[in-house]
């Protein structure tokens, strides 16, 4: 008894016709899947699909020859680079501000040491943040261009606040300033189909900024509660013995 396979000699011509254009046919050692491509395209004269020689001619993929051109760019369009050197420059103008804030609190006549700490790591944090950025914009072959960063204040007290809780509610301000520029940066990505410059945005950023709000929130709520004072000098004390503040 012989079986007979679904491509065997006695299947309808018809069938294999239609069978071959919707999962591929076999010519010459070649296969092409899909049945949009016509039978005339299925096989190459060569016996080859990719011929990397020639495509390489192609002239995106021509390696540039003045000295002023990046060898690595590469779909890196000009407003993604712009895009990164704004956010460079808020990363750099945010640093700023919070290490204003820790020669404010650092002073002798204000002496809250775990705030001035506090603001001394997110300055620190922020300047990372920038120079992450700008080892993206040399990685992707765009340049870097710093711009001017704005002066902060050097006095920081309030009124009716204090300046602990006024600190850090501006400090919550500025973080979610940071995190609606990174969500435009992101949609700059998304805008120009870059799916790596999208990655590296979620990956790299966006978490982190969630979380550092969620943080300050949580000091900004517990500083209302302590009031002005001694509530005050225990919240700076939880944040210099790096228990957290939470821990109130």
């Amino acid at each position: 008894m012989s079986l007979q396979t679904p491509f065997s000699s006695s299947s309808s011509p018809f069938l294999l016709k239609n069978l071959g254009k919707s999962i591929g046919f076999v010519r010459s050692g070649v296969v092409r899947c899909g049945s949009s491509v016509s039978e005339e395209n299925l096989v190459m004269s060569s016996g080859v699909l990719f011929q990397p020689f020639e495509e390489v001619k192609k002239e995106e993929f021509i390696v540039p020859i003045s000295p002023q051109k990046s060898l690595a760019r590469q779909r890196y369009f000009d407003e993604s680079e712009a895009a990164i050197n704004e956010q460079i420059n808020v990363e750099y103008n945010v640093s700023y501000v919070y290490h204003a804030l820790y020669a404010y609190f650092d002073r002798d006549n204000i002496a809250l040491k775990g705030l001035a700490k506090f603001f001394k790591e997110s300055s620190e944090e922020e300047r990372e943040h920038a120079e992450k950025l700008m080892q993206y914009q040399n990685m992707r072959g765009g340049r870097v261009k710093l711009n001017t960063v704005v002066a902060p204040p050097s006095e920081f007290e309030h009124v009716e606040k204090g300046d602990a809780l006024y600190a850090m509610e501006l400090a919550l301000s500025l973080e979610k300033l940071v995190n609606e520029k990174l969500l435009c940066l992101h949609a700059v990505a998304d805008r120009n189909n870059d799916p790596q410059m999208a990655d590296f945005i979620e990956s790299e950023f966006l978490v982190e900024q969630v979380e550092a709000i969620k943080k300050i929130s949580d000091y900004v709520s517990q500083l209302r509660r302590v009031g002005k004072g001694h509530g005050v000098w225990h919240f700076d004390q939880m944040l210099l013995d790096g228990g957290g503040a939470a821990a109130v």
